[in-house]
This record gives structure tokens, C-alpha cells and sequence, in this order.
């Protein structure tokens, strides 16, 4: 018999696992960060905290936004990697990828274009990081008069870019 610390345990309460091996259609939007993983078909958007694994026999058609993406399976979208995003060697991506950190093992394919982000920062962390509020930052953004990337319904600012705009005197 083995026997778990209780830290063991306290691990695995905190890291909540989802495993779908099923076919699902609509939006899945995650507050709190788990680990999910998809094993079956997916069509819709995806919006994750924690680490999104896409296993090698699915097929996922969705617009995805997570911290740590990793890819074994097909997927056509695009993905905006908070944190990392890896595709493995049996990965199909096709779509546009925003990430700062990304790796491509040997025999995955990707079709589509990659913007390499560092430090990205959402809307009240940048309200925050600025002391603007969070309405004047959406305005800006909208405007396109402050450095930003929509994704889906969120924007998206990286802070060398957010850094350098400030720097030009154009801050509200």
C-alpha cells in the first residue's frame, strides 16, 4: 500500500484535472487555473488558467487563450499562449500563434504566423501598472492609440511595448 504526504494530497487538490474524451461544441472559460485535458473533439472558444493539454487523437477547431498550451493533436484556430506553448511531435496547428515562449519539436507542423509577445499584461494590470483607469485603458485600446492585442473578448498589452509608449509622453 502506498501511503501520500499530505502535502502530496494538497498538491493534487490544488492542481484540479479535467480530462474531456468526449465531442463538445461551445465556449469553456476557466477563472480558476487547472490542468485540462482533451482527448476527443472540441469546436468553439477555450479560455484557460493553468496548463491546457491537447492529446494526440483530438481534433480541436477553437480560438484558444491559456498560460501553458501543449499541442499533440490537430487543432485549427488561433492561440494566445500567456506563459509557453509547446508543440509536440505529432501536433497539427493551423493559425495564428502570440506567445512569448514557443517550442516546435521535431515532426509537428504549423501553418500560420507567430508573434512572439514578452511579459504580456491584461487590462487591469496594465490600468495598474500605468495608475490610469481601466475604462480610459479600454478607450485607448479601442482607439488604437495604446499599444494592444484584442483576443477575443480581452485585450492583451506587452509591457516593453506598453514601456515604450508610455515613454513618448502619450500616457492620458
Amino acid at each position: 500500500m502506498a501511503f501520500r504526504s499530505r502535502r502530496d494530497v494538497k498538491e493534487q487538490e490544488d492542481n484540479k484535472e479535467i480530462e474531456i474524451n468526449a465531442q463538445m461544441q461551445g465556449s469553456l472559460s476557466f477563472n480558476d487555473p487547472v490542468m485540462l485535458k482533451i482527448n476527443g473533439q472540441f469546436s468553439g472558444n477555450l479560455e484557460t488558467k493553468g496548463t491546457l493539454t491537447i492529446g494526440q487523437t483530438a481534433e480541436v477547431e477553437a480560438n484558444i487563450t491559456g498560460d501553458n498550451i501543449i499541442i499533440a493533436g490537430k487543432v485549427k484556430g488561433n492561440i494566445v499562449a500567456n506563459k509557453m506553448l509547446v508543440l509536440m511531435p505529432t501536433a497539427a496547428l493551423k493559425g495564428d500563434i502570440v506567445t512569448p515562449k514557443l517550442n516546435i519539436v521535431e515532426g509537428a507542423v504549423f501553418q500560420g504566423h507567430c508573434q512572439m509577445m514578452d511579459n504580456l499584461l491584461n487590462l487591469d494590470e496594465v490600468a495598474k501598472y500605468l495608475e490610469i483607469d481601466i475604462n480610459e485603458i479600454e478607450i485607448l485600446a479601442k482607439a488604437g492609440k495604446i499599444p494592444a492585442l484584442r483576443t477575443g473578448d480581452q485585450w492583451k498589452f506587452e509591457r516593453i511595448k506598453i514601456d515604450s509608449w508610455a515613454a513618448t509622453g502619450k500616457v492620458a
